[in-house]
């Protein structure tokens, strides 16, 4: 049976900064598919590189940073996939991309919408730069995208700023803004971050019923793993950069292989859990990219770490199945235990 190419394929992507006083390697070979009609979850704690992929893919990463390596497959309707990479990250092509099949949601709507513009001229603006529609028509869908994303008389809502809304007001004028010219993938970068669990929810159910409605694919980017239970199809753990495990969201919530994985997993509260205990914590905190440890990224606060092999080699992806990937030593054809032993002969 002939499956349907992924939308987005991500290929051993590299993101460097090139500073004057060193390279900071904030995206360090990083690989995965996002498919139509599918979402795509990308966890880890704060400074894994979450942030700079999605960033990556639609390139608009800041000086110094810029992609050293890999490549970045969009596909597109009756033809080959397209290379971003290869694309002018300000030409005509990459601006078409940017906002026309890829929406990006970004974290705080605070600081990305303009506090002197009004939400519907910024609304406008977005619709006509994809869309070849007079003011009052792009007006008029600008609208009607805040009626279908449940904010309370959207007319006036045109002409009030950022500031003058709340937070999960705020959050959906910048869902509308991303869907405005209908993308087919939609990028949200930490779209639930300082709000309330009750907003969350509304933000989060609201994001999957216009993926339903759109056959729309996502790419969601959090450290809230329960969002991803809740919402994933499949999960990127990322660490350090690096891609250290992927797989469904079934394989990850129940058959966790990497240490960092199962780490996460622990620290999750449970319903169940007895009263005033202590969740699990992982030791000491992500370091930063600039310092990154020899051999694997994670061996410092690895509890399952050994010596002389974790802290010298970095592991290489072992593969169980299709569409499963752990990047450790514990696992994979042994060799790294034989490897272990001879070193300790």
């Amino acid at each position: 049976m002939r499956t349907e190419p992924p939308l987005l394929s991500v290929r051993n992507l590299r993101t460097y900064f090139l500073a004057d006083e060193g390279t900071t390697k904030a995206v360090d070979g990083v690989s995965f598919d996002v498919s139509a009609g599918r979402t795509l979850g990308i966890v880890g704690e704060s400074g894994c590189g979450k942030s700079v992929t999605a960033l990556s893919i639609l390139r608009i990463v800041d000086d110094p940073g810029r992609i050293v390596d890999g490549e970045i497959l969009l596909s597109r309707n009756g033809g080959s996939p397209v290379d971003l990479v290869k694309q002018r990250k300000n030409g005509r092509f990459m601006r078409s991309v940017r906002g026309g099949e890829i929406g990006l949601v970004f974290q705080e709507p605070m600081t990305s919408f303009s506090p002197v513009h009004t939400i519907g001229n910024q609304l406008v603006e977005a619709i006509r730069l994809h869309d070849s529609l007079t003011k009052k028509q792009a007006r008029n869908k600008a609208t009607d995208l805040l009626t279908m994303v449940g904010i309370p008389r959207p007319a006036s809502t045109m002409d009030q700023y950022s500031w003058e809304l709340s937070g999960g007001l705020r959050q959906r004028a910048m869902i509308a803004h991303a869907l405005a010219p209908d993308p087919r993938l939609l990028i949200a970068d930490e779209p639930t971050t300082a709000l309330d669990v009750t907003t969350q929810a509304q933000i989060l159910d609201l994001m999957m019923s216009l993926q339903e409605e759109r056959s729309m694919a996502v790419m969601l980017i959090t450290h809230d793993l329960g969002v991803i239970a809740e919402t994933a199809d499949e999960v990127v753990v990322m660490y350090l950069g690096r891609e250290v495990e992927k797989g469904s969201v079934e394989d990850i919530f129940y058959d966790p292989q990497h240490p960092y994985t199962r780490a996460l997993l622990r620290s999750i509260p449970a319903l169940d859990a007895a009263p005033k205990v202590k969740l699990p914590a992982i030791t000491g905190s992500v370091p930063h990219p600039f310092d990154r440890p020899t051999g694997c990224g994670f061996h410092p606060r690895c509890p399952e770490a050994m010596e002389g092999l974790c802290d010298i080699e970095e592991p290489a992806t072992w593969t169980p199945a299709d569409g499963r990937g752990v990047a450790c030593h514990l696992f994979g054809d042994h060799q790294a235990l034989v490897s272990l032993k001879g070193r300790r002969s």
